[in-house]
């Protein structure tokens, strides 16, 4: 009779290990055992031994339930899944609105930005990438071509699907023309981001851009003409659409 309750007692065992779940947590440990409580903020959890222990949701990115014969293969896929994550992202971004030169002329702009990096920055949906721009700007009488070479930052303020957003860019605008010279070029965001999936976004945000440009001046002293380039800044206020793949 004992030795039927303990090959009992040794099949539910083994029952229940097979079933036991796997914390994961935001860290990237993994906590096995069986969960004796949980609810919307905390998770009680006994391992093997039987020592219990008592784990935050927020600390808690994920509960499987896995075989042990199946747990390796999880595994694997959750290395891939990190791995495309990590993959190289693409950002689209197209923008329009207003331009002026402060203390002069205002006028309309668009801009065309194609930008190459990573969607997937210390494990947040951190946008970090580099690229080429078109800009326009039609100032008064005058129209203003740039391509703004640039090194970009997205940065969500939360880790959720809706999500406020901020963003930078820094580089340098080359002109198009031999009326003006190129020069610093920055802008400033801020808007709402949407997280499709786990690789792709969209996102709109206000957006405030300055480029630098030394305008030519051509001024006629007694019979000679000579051409001066005066330094402004070109301040173009818009609204842009991003895509993040």
């Amino acid at each position: 009779m004992k030795k039927r309750l303990s090959i009992i007692a040794l099949i539910l065992s083994c029952a229940l290990c097979a079933h036991a779940e796997t914390l994961i947590l935001r860290t990237g440990a993994r906590v096995k055992g069986d969960i004796l409580f949980q609810n919307e903020e905390v998770v009680v959890l006994r391992n093997a031994e039987g020592a219990r222990f008592q784990y935050p949701r927020a600390e808690i990115q994920e509960i499987l339930t896995v075989d042990p014969v199946e747990e390796e293969v999880v595994v694997e896929e959750q290395k891939d899944e990190i791995k495309t994550a990590k993959k190289v992202s693409v950002s689209l971004e197209l923008g329009g609105g207003a331009a002026c030169i402060p203390n002069s002329a205002v006028g309309g702009g668009f801009s065309v930005d194609f930008l190459v990096g990573s969607h997937h920055i210390c494990q947040r949906h951190i946008f970090l990438g580099a690229g080429l721009g078109y800009h326009g700007m039609f100032i008064g009488a005058e129209k203003y071509n740039f391509l703004p070479i640039q090194l970009a930052l997205r940065l969500p303020l939360l880790e959720q699907k809706h999500a406020p957003v901020f963003g930078m860019s820094l580089g340098y605008g080359i002109a198009l023309s031999k009326d003006y010279k190129g020069g610093i070029y920055a802008g400033l965001d801020f808007g709402y981001r949407y997280q499709i999936n786990e690789k792709t976004a969209l996102v709109v945000v206000a957006s405030a851009q300055f480029q630098q440009a030394k305008i030519a001046a051509t001024e006629i002293i007694d019979g000679s003409t000579f051409t001066n380039y005066t330094g402004r800044y070109l301040v173009s206020p818009e609204l842009k659409l991003i895509l993040m793949f």
